[in-house]
């Protein structure tokens, strides 16, 4: 399959199909980051998109892709959160239904956002994969379409024209951060922006704590591993079996980094205060990466991807006044 996906072409349609459904986000412009970097620093503010997170991309792509049958007889999710949301505001636009499957130990205040959004919540499994496996068994019994968070060319091409607005809003890219769990976003991204700019270095950003793909990768072969609580819950879990996302990884993903939840939760209260504005933990891995290889892009135009602000009250709470990241659940 990854051998006939052309990602920059399928990002173009993508782009046409979704365009008056999605924001085009801001790309900002940092000057503190970049004196504190060496780099002339961007963030691509996907954290002020529809929904709060760039899921939606992928989600209303998918759903664009579907007959008017298919989306009232439903779609199905499986999600920590952010894909959830995404597919149930896709749903909702497109005057169709959907059914939201959660991991157990998902944050409350993504699993109220997915219902107050009109989705209909199950939960299932305490792993991502479990999730998913839940969700396909039951589209798959039900004839419903299920809608992948990664493991799909139109979710991947949905998230990559992410990648297409950033050849738009600046002449010169040199590297991109971007967090990656499934890795949709990441190589959905590369694989548009590495047709405008080959030289381009694209790094997967990881917690630590669950960097299932990045030990995947440096094995040559998808690997199943458990994972730790992460303040990075949007990139937490394994990656199913199968998925395409590997091999399109293998392909277009220069290198990978990865941080511990100390980098992560100093990230996210820096940018915070410097800022001034909201992004989750997922977003701040992307930061504290760039900062943990700062000294490989001196001088480069360098873009991070701040892929949500979908951080719950109570978790905030706990990263300001906590000062052991181990204790942020």
């Amino acid at each position: 399959m990854t051998d006939e996906f052309d990602v920059a072409e399928w990002v173009a349609e993508a782009h046409r199909r979704i365009e008056p459904h999605v924001r085009r986000t801001y790309l900002e412009y940092s000057p503190t980051y970049s004196e504190m970097s060496g780099a002339n620093v961007y963030f691509k503010c996907e954290n002020l998109q529809h929904t709060g997170s760039f899921k939606l991309r992928g989600a209303i792509n998918k759903c664009l892709s579907l007959s008017q049958t298919q989306r009232l007889k439903g779609v199905v999710a499986a999600s920590t959160g952010n894909h959830g949301k995404a597919v149930a505001y896709a749903a909702k636009r497109l005057a169709g239904t959907a059914i939201v499957f959660v991991p157990e130990n998902s944050e409350p205040s993504k699993v109220a956002a997915i219902r107050k959004l009109g989705a209909e919540v199950r939960i299932a499994g305490v792993d991502c994969v479990e999730t998913e496996r839940a969700a396909r068994e039951f589209a798959d019994q039900n004839g419903a379409v299920y809608v992948s968070p990664y493991n799909d060319p139109f979710t991947i091409a949905g998230q990559g024209t992410i990648g297409l607005e950033l050849c738009e809003q600046l002449d010169q890219i040199d590297a991109v951060y971007a967090s990656m769990g499934g890795a949709g976003l990441v190589t959905g991204i590369s694989g548009y922006v590495k047709s405008r700019f080959p030289n381009c270095q694209v790094i997967g950003c990881s917690p630590e704590n669950s960097k299932v793909m990045i030990d995947s990768l440096h094995a040559g072969r998808l690997l199943d591993l458990p994972s730790q609580e992460t303040l990075s819950d949007g990139t937490a879990g394994g990656v199913e079996e199968g998925s395409i996302t590997f091999s399109l990884c293998q392909r277009l993903v220069d290198r990978c980094v990865s941080v511990s939840e100390q980098e992560i939760r100093d990230s996210l209260l820096k940018f915070l205060e410097l800022q001034s504005m909201l992004i989750e933990g997922a977003a701040a891995v992307a930061i504290a990466s760039l900062m943990k290889t700062r000294e490989s892009v001196q001088n480069k135009n360098v873009v991070v991807v701040l892929c949500g602000a979908n951080i719950g009250i109570e978790k905030l709470a706990k990263v300001l006044h906590s000062s052991d990241p181990a204790k942020i659940k």
